[in-house]
């Protein structure tokens, strides 16, 4: 049988390819066939979404990767750059609870709340609370990135462990991030949050990345999967196109929605950069993996609500690194219940913890699937705390590692949450190294998770505009002059 020829039927040349269909890549290409250009969008899963996506096992199950938790300006931004009908598929979560030994109790997670509990259950003052929250509302990228998010809570509130623990938890979970990273990339995606709590797709993703995808198709987007780019074709240090699934296709932009690491060192290569842009490039940092694990209920089973969203954790401090330890006992849990996916009448769970690529990379194939096997029973001993039979209801349950992640999204250490900090900078002046190279995913912890993801599509899509239209002049002025 002959191989299927994914890119039948394409163009030899676009005014853009998008490298990725993250949601920062799906948003990029989507404004940019708005603006008018012609857009090539190159995915080399099966599947669009990045890490919004989804997967579907036998008995009906769909499962959602990773946990879907994003401020309500998700809403403001799918309205505005992609449609109504997406940003009207937007629902708060009702239920968001804590459970550990420091506090259990359950939040509506938004600045009113978060208020009311440091000053009724943990003895903060008012004033106390209210300056904390407006440092934090007043961050922004020309602050001084010294303070780290560890000093911000010592300065508000000093040997207070169980607050830091409500405050940062969640976060780390959201991005990644630590208390040894900057408060100011703290201060903003907290912040975020606290307008108005936490969001999802009702629906789920498979539903949200349809939309997406029908989206594009109507503002044509030429939409390709299947297609793994394996080269950014670049002269005279410019951008010429991109090698695809062994053919060249030429564009005058290329938007990389891919790594920002692999971006540079394997698909572009690095004997196009400056070596002061090297420099800055070494010193980039990947961000922390993840782990997951998929249950899907029985058809005709029930699990009663116990919440939409459970961080539970039997440590009894808070640290950014037991987060990350392969015998953590920090967990959370996202619960999918039929009003999540109106029709189909079934329920799911994922759990998710954070980890280090560097505890699964090495182990031989028996330790591995060993040590995730313990990852599901030490999941299931958790879970039952708060569904006492769920075992019996489970008949679809499995596991990914930051292995997982590295094999689906090609990302060097499957790093889920993009790069630290420092990796932001770099990201933006990819274009003033390689003229018409862009990058928009998941970087500086910002850009991470939903919400920082497609508006950082957004950002980098107006600047691919501005370099299109700006080359096109001289072009446009010469046939003017033919003419």
């Amino acid at each position: 049988m002959a191989k299927k020829n994914w890119l039948k039927g394409a163009h030899s040349a676009y005014d853009t390819i998008i490298i990725g269909s993250g949601l920062g890549g799906m948003t990029a290409a989507n404004l940019l066939a708005k603006f008018g250009h012609r857009v090539l969008i190159l995915e080399h899963h099966y599947n669009f979404g990045g890490l919004a996506t989804w997967f579907k096992r036998k008995g009906g199950h769909i499962l959602d990767i990773s946990l879907h938790g994003f401020p309500i300006g998700m809403i403001k931004t799918c309205r505005k750059y992609w449609s109504r009908e997406v940003a009207d598929s937007i629902v708060r979560l009702k239920s968001v609870r804590f459970d550990n030994p420091q506090f259990s109790f359950g939040t509506s997670f938004d600045k009113e709340d978060f208020t009311k509990l440091m000053r009724e259950r943990f003895g903060v003052l008012k004033e106390t609370v209210d300056d904390f929250f407006q440092t934090a509302r007043n961050m922004n990228f020309f602050d001084d990135l010294s303070m780290t998010t560890q000093e911000l809570f010592e300065k508000f509130f000093p040997g207070r462990n169980d607050i830091h623990r409500l405050l940062m938890e969640p976060i780390t979970y959201a991005n990644g991030s630590t208390l040894n990273d900057p408060a100011l990339t703290y201060g903003i995606v907290f912040s975020n949050f606290m307008d108005k709590g936490v969001y999802t797709f009702k629906g789920g993703t498979d539903q949200l990345i349809k939309k997406m995808k029908k989206e594009l198709k109507k503002n044509g987007v030429d939409v390709r999967n299947h297609c793994l780019v394996d080269k950014i074709l670049i002269e005279d240090k410019t951008v010429k196109g991109v090698r695809v699934n062994g053919r060249e296709i030429f564009a005058e932009a290329v938007l990389s929605n891919s790594n920002l690491l692999s971006t540079i060192n394997k698909l572009a290569g690095q004997e196009h950069f400056s070596p002061a842009f090297l420099d800055e490039v070494s010193k980039v940092r990947l961000n922390d993996s993840s782990c997951q694990v998929y249950m899907g209920i029985k058809k005709g089973e029930t699990i009663p609500n116990v919440g939409d969203l459970i961080f539970t954790s039997e440590e009894d401090e808070f640290t950014s690194e037991s987060l990350l330890e392969p015998k953590t006992r920090s967990r959370t849990f996202s619960f999918y219940y039929p009003e999540t996916r109106p029709g189909q009448n079934q329920y799911a769970i994922v759990s998710s913890t954070n980890a280090r690529f560097k505890d699964w990379a090495d182990l031989s194939e028996g330790d591995y699937l060993q040590k995730k096997d313990e990852l599901i029973e030490k999941t299931l001993i958790c879970l039952e705390k708060y569904v006492p039979d769920v075992r019996g209801k489970i008949d679809h349950i499995e596991a990914s590692t930051p292995m997982t992640f590295k094999r689906y999204t090609k990302h060097p250490g499957g790093a889920s949450f993009g790069t630290k900090f420092e990796g932001l900078k770099v990201s933006k002046d990819l274009p003033k190294e390689i003229a018409g190279l862009f990058h928009a995913g998941s970087v500086g912890i910002i850009m991470s998770g939903w919400l920082g993801a497609a508006n950082y599509g957004v950002i980098v899509a107006n600047e691919v505009d501005k370099f299109l239209r700006r080359v096109r002049q001289p072009k446009q002025k010469l046939e003017a002059a033919n003419v």
